[in-house]
């Protein structure tokens, strides 16, 4: 007997294991590692993926419970796609079900329902069907109805349907269904030529419309939907049904893609001419692909160099020898652009997959791909999960970016997750950016895992780099400037209005103000759920905490001592509107932030009135520094460099070196030469001069000595580990237990605890301490930092430290969250 080896839909500890199921002998053969099955489990049915199939089981063949239901007849995930799952399992710590599940549309995310249906002899008397008429007319069919809609459509009836469940007369069983089904229109086929006319001939003179009908489909015998049709013509439904139920014409339901472009046109667009430079950075990406053997490249192309028509040509030869290619952007503001670039190259073959489509449109997109009707994939980072099966090549454009490291289970990065993808398929990974992460930065120069290192360092036609100028706000303010725009910056708006130029301001906050306060005593409007402070916005009048979504009134007079002194301080992207407006009368803005992002095409709307001129500056928070390529902007402004600067990260430099770069390279992009302006109180800072001289080696430079003094990455790796709980004292109790446990372990197989000795094996655990931000939705917060190189399976380590405090844990009710190679230190 075959057995089926399952993974329930149960994220825990306890069930992240598979259990065995019998498969019952209609589905011998259908069953295959990756289909989705519906299974009883605890009483329940569950939704569960077959990660192996045996010849025997772990108990006896009478015990084992048969697979309830296979819920597609072609799996969803192949079996490279749940070796892929096992492997994020282990690497970042997560239940299996967790890795897979992160794999599936939200469609196929199955949810059981509740199903009534008449036991074997169940009857009822003249009397009940009388009282409860509709109900037992509908019971008496002996369908399976939901309960849910049972009760719904006859809420006066539920004492009697509980009853008749407790007297057995009906019976309930779950069935576990998606929660989005494939979407199909009714449509009218036109039969011959022949028929049309003897149905014509037939049809009495004074169904004047259903004559239309059939003239209409004489003239365009082509299959059309029953709605459409209806509109051309100018009818209703109805006259097309009388038709239909007159034998005259067909009507099937027809599957039909929830397309989210199928309004748009994407002119073709051809190849174009490389650069000498070009052309040998692609030749090793090229040779790569011909010889389908795995290899990861970093593509280091300034801003302007041209690396979008280096992965539009690699894709073409990928496809080209019949296979398929990823590629991944950071930005969902990123998309409209790249989504044009690539329809507009490969037209039907491209799929797009990304958190603002709806459901029902990425999981048709989803199909496109499995089905085979799609070869390119371009979308944000969950797109990694493209259910190809020849892929050839992985692009991930900004592979800098945080974007792609997932904050929530399972807590994957992308780009790690691309390199071990692209191993199982023999295919190549390119990794593009003109301010690589300093880790991929020095694995591409060590050559680690092969990482071949292909620097661009000039633009196309030899465009120059844009002219930075650094302004010390703090002189400004010495010259009685107390403005948000420095003289300078005010200057060349002026001057770029007068020429009819576009401008990008940057201001990586959102809101009005960054805090409220009053000037009387003191206080500070907080969150009372979150160590933070609210946010003020002032179209909505109210003031908001960006971590846990809470929101009160904006205040008139001050909650403490009732004065009127209250005020706003710090700036945000909508106080920069604001002012703009003011200082400069009749300017055009767009602003692009989470609050104007939120409706479905918002970022494609804005960046189309942009594109079109339709604004003068286009301000926004990071969504608008990379990757956006618009032939007039001729000046970028950064109006507070140094925001980021001082969070309590190892990588705040870096990050804001990176956005800085990446914010400057959107001006003089074509023709036009371009200037950036960037304000700042910090002008010294490295992070801020390398931007000046576009010196992205000697900020590396500097900053890789830091990292190695501290053992910081990529000199060594990182796990953190958060605890949250609403008590404090249970929170460092617990937290030094592990740390406790974590040392004993690494001490028991010998690993060193000082980074400074020179040893090549070492672990050491900071912490427990606060969290930087130390309460969230009312649960404090305090976490551990787990160091180490050489190596140590600190993964592993630390896994069975947590094991060991599982009953303290769940005693408690404490939360545990584990981050393996963290990109955030918040």
């Amino acid at each position: 007997m075959t057995v089926a080896r399952v993974i329930v839909d149960v994220p825990s500890r306890d069930t992240d294991r598979t259990f065995d199921y019998s498969i019952p002998p209609q589905l011998a053969g259908w069953v295959e590692v990756g289909s989705r099955v519906a299974v009883p489990f605890g009483g329940r049915a569950l939704q569960g993926i077959v990660t192996g199939l045996a010849d025997d089981a772990e108990v006896e063949a009478t015990k084992l419970k048969p697979i309830a239901e296979l819920m597609d007849a072609v799996p969803p995930l192949s079996a490279e796609l749940v070796l892929l799952g096992e492997w994020i399992s282990r690497r970042w710590l997560c239940p299996l079900t967790v890795a897979l599940q992160a794999m599936l549309p939200a469609a196929l995310k199955g949810k059981a329902e509740k199903y009534v249906y008449p036991a074997a002899g169940a009857e009822w008397s003249d009397e009940e069907a009388f009282f409860a008429g509709g109900l037992v007319q509908a019971l008496q069919r002996g369908e399976p109805r939901k309960l849910v809609a049972l009760l719904q459509q006859y809420p006066e009836h539920g004492d009697l349907l509980r009853l008749w469940l407790k007297q057995g007369r009906l019976e309930e069983r779950q069935r576990v269904e998606n929660r989005l089904s494939v979407k199909t229109v009714q449509t009218v086929f036109a039969p011959s030529a022949e028929a049309l006319r003897q149905a014509l001939a037939e049809l009495p003179a004074r169904a004047r419309k259903q004559h239309e009908v059939l003239a209409y489909l004489r003239e365009h015998p082509e299959p059309i939907a029953v709605e459409r049709l209806a509109e051309a013509l100018g009818t209703t439904s109805t006259t097309i049904r009388a038709l239909y139920e007159r034998g005259s014409i067909e009507i099937r339901a027809v599957t039909e893609d929830r397309d989210p472009y199928a309004n748009r046109h994407f002119p073709a667009s051809a190849p174009m001419t490389l650069t000498p430079a070009q052309a040998e950075a692609i030749a090793p990406i090229l040779a790569a692909l011909d010889s389908r053997e795995h290899s990861s490249f970093l593509l280091h192309g300034v801003t302007g160099s041209g690396k979008t028509e280096l992965y539009l040509q690699s894709i073409d030869r990928c496809l080209q020898s019949g296979r398929e290619a990823i590629v991944l952007v950071p930005e969902i503001s990123l998309t409209p652009q790249m989504v044009e670039r690539f329809k507009s190259r490969f037209g039907a073959k491209v799929a797009v997959l990304h958190s603002r489509l709806s459901n029902g449109e990425r999981y048709d997109e989803w199909r496109k791909i499995r089905e085979g009707r799609a070869q390119v994939a371009v979308g944000a980072r969950s797109a990694i999960f493209a259910p190809f099966e020849r892929l050839g090549l992985i692009v991930i454009d900004e592979e800098h970016e945080t974007s792609y490291k997932q904050e929530e289970s399972p807590k994957y990065h992308a780009r790690d997750v691309a390199i071990e993808r692209a191993r199982q398929h023999g295919a190549a990974v390119v990794l593009g950016s003109a301010t690589p992460s300093l880790e991929t930065y020095a694995a591409a120069k060590r050559g680690d895992g092969g990482m071949g290192y292909i620097p661009l360092p000039q633009r196309v036609a030899d465009r120059p780099l844009p002219g930075v100028r650094i302004v010390d706000m703090r002189e400004e303010l010495k010259l009685g400037n107390r403005a948000m725009f420095s003289r300078a910056l005010h200057e060349a708006i002026t001057e770029r209005l007068a020429k009819g130029e576009q401008m990008v301001l940057l201001l990586n906050r959102r809101g009005y103000a960054t805090f409220v306060m009053c000037r009387s005593c003191g206080y500070t409007a907080l969150c009372p759920h979150c160590e933070i402070a609210l946010t003020y916005h002032r179209g909505a009048q109210n003031m908001r905490c960006h971590y846990c979504g809470y929101a009160e009134a904006e205040p008139k007079t001050c909650p403490s001592c009732q004065s009127p002194h209250i005020r706003y301080f710090g700036t945000g992207t909508q106080k920069v509107e604001e002012s703009l407006a003011e200082t400069f009368p009749g300017i055009r803005v767009i602003r692009m932030d989470v609050d104007t992002t939120t409706e479905k095409g918002s970022h494609e709307r804005w960046l189309t009135e942009f594109r079109e001129r339709r604004a003068d500056v286009l301000l926004g928070t990071q969504m608008v520094a990379k990757g956006l390529d618009f032939p007039y902007v001729t000046l970028v402004g950064v109006l507070a460099a140094d925001a980021a600067l001082r969070l309590p990260d190892f990588r705040a430099s870096e990050r804001t070196f990176q956005l800085l770069t990446q914010v400057a390279g959107r001006a003089g992009r074509h023709e036009l030469p371009g200037e950036v302006i960037i304000q700042t109180y910090d002008p010294e800072h490295p992070s801020i001069t390398s931007v000046q001289g576009h010196h992205y080696e000697g900020f590396v430079r500097q900053e890789l000595k830091l990292r190695h003094v501290f053992g910081y990455p990529p000199y060594g790796r990182l796990i953190g580990v958060t605890f949250s709980h609403e008590s404090v004292p249970m929170l460092l109790s617990v937290g030094q237990r592990f740390a406790t446990r974590l040392k004993e372990h690494a001490a028991a197989e010998r690993v060193g605890t000082d980074f400074s000795d020179g040893t090549r094996d070492v672990l050491e655990v900071l912490g427990p301490v606060a969290s930087p931000i130390a309460r969230l939705k009312d649960r404090y917060r305090f976490q551990c930092m787990v160091k180490y190189r050489g190596e140590v399976d600190a993964s592993r380590l630390a896994a069975q430290a947590l094991r060991e405090l599982d009953d303290a844990v769940k005693k408690n009710g404490l939360q545990v969250s584990v981050d393996v190679d963290p990109q955030m230190m918040l």
